[in-house]
């Protein structure tokens, strides 16, 4: 079984400078099958825990679930001893949420590196937003974008949109928009609408990268056919720019 642990992706009307505003939005989870490693990516895959760490993975979850916090952190903590990634995340969360009698943010710091170390890329993009909301006391962006390229190597989603946006913002690393473009076109590629539009509006004005609006209509029309409100009427401008030129 698999909790979705973060909110969806940016969607077209964020602009960059408003992707920049990173708030902590952690879900408790259960564990995800294991991703292949990219070569260099770090952490190994998160291993699955054995079909009876699973079972009692799910009833914590699900006593948290019922607002039984009690029953959940113990039953995490157990996990956690035995180094189940889901586990070390979930009682990391519940640190940061201030669900627990003693909540210890140094301590929920230590618990979702070790989930990351053991290749839970929900926690490195997790470690990212909490360094960059500053939960764990002080903000600290260059470390924030470490982990955002972490997960987003690991093919995270919300890690290529994060790191992007720091490449594009300069925050946490120097602006760079030709730097950025790659990391949204992957999202793009992944099916994300927002970085599909993104994507689309560098190619149109040439930001990053050189102009080329017939891969601008390309992405455009990619963000259409996703549901994007405002993509159609950039294709049909596109169309009408392409056509207005020579040859």
């Amino acid at each position: 079984m698999q909790r979705s642990p973060l909110a969806p992706g940016p969607r077209r009307g964020a602009a960059p400078a408003a992707l920049a505003a990173a708030v902590l939005a952690l879900w408790l989870v259960a564990p995800a099958p294991p991703a292949a490693a990219e070569p260099g990516a770090g952490a190994p895959a998160a291993s699955l825990p054995s079909p009876r760490q699973q079972a009692r993975l799910d009833a914590a979850v699900a006593a948290h679930a019922a607002g039984r916090h009690e029953q959940a952190r113990q039953s995490f903590e157990a996990l956690a001893r035995e180094d189940v990634p889901a586990a070390l995340h979930n009682l990391g969360v519940m640190h940061l949420r201030r669900e627990l009698p003693r909540p210890d943010p140094a301590l929920a710091q230590r618990l979702l590196a070790r989930a990351a170390e053991l290749g839970f890329v929900t926690s490195m993009f997790a470690l990212g937003q909490a360094l960059e909301d500053g939960a764990f006391g002080s903000r600290d962006l260059v470390q924030a974008c470490d982990w955002y390229e972490q997960a987003a190597r690991r093919g995270s989603v919300e890690g290529q949109i994060a790191i992007g946006t720091a490449h594009y913002l300069g925050r946490g690393r120097a602006r760079d928009p030709a730097a950025a473009l790659p990391w949204y076109r992957l999202a793009a590629q992944a099916g994300d609408v927002g970085a599909m539009y993104l994507v689309a509006a560098m190619y149109e004005t040439g930001d990053g990268v050189l102009r080329d609006l017939r891969l601008a209509r390309f992405w455009y029309a990619a963000a259409a056919r996703a549901g994007d409100e405002a993509a159609p009427g950039k294709v049909r401008e596109i169309d009408a720019r392409l056509a207005s030129q020579p040859g």
